[in-house]
């Protein structure tokens, strides 16, 4: 029996699960899961980039039937 389901994980910068929900649910997403974590970014990577790196994070997981998941994919790439 195939699987007609798979899971999604979204790492974003703590503040940004909600716009995720807004674009998963614009593409029939009905529900997630935010889970709070922390960045290790190495030290070096923000002065080489010359960027800030925000080590608080949020994970997105988020159970998509496969027959919208590259429509979600697509949306969350172009949106966040």
């Amino acid at each position: 029996m195939e699987n007609k389901f798979e899971v999604v994980f979204c790492i974003v910068n703590s503040g940004f699960s909600e716009k995720v929900m807004e674009v998963a649910r614009a593409v029939g997403v009905t529900g997630g899961t935010v889970i709070s974590a922390s960045g290790t970014a190495n030290p070096q990577a923000e002065k080489i980039f010359g960027i800030s790196i925000s080590p608080e994070k949020e994970i997105v997981m988020i159970v998509v039937d496969k027959k919208i998941k590259d429509e979600l994919l697509h949306a969350l790439y172009n949106a966040v």
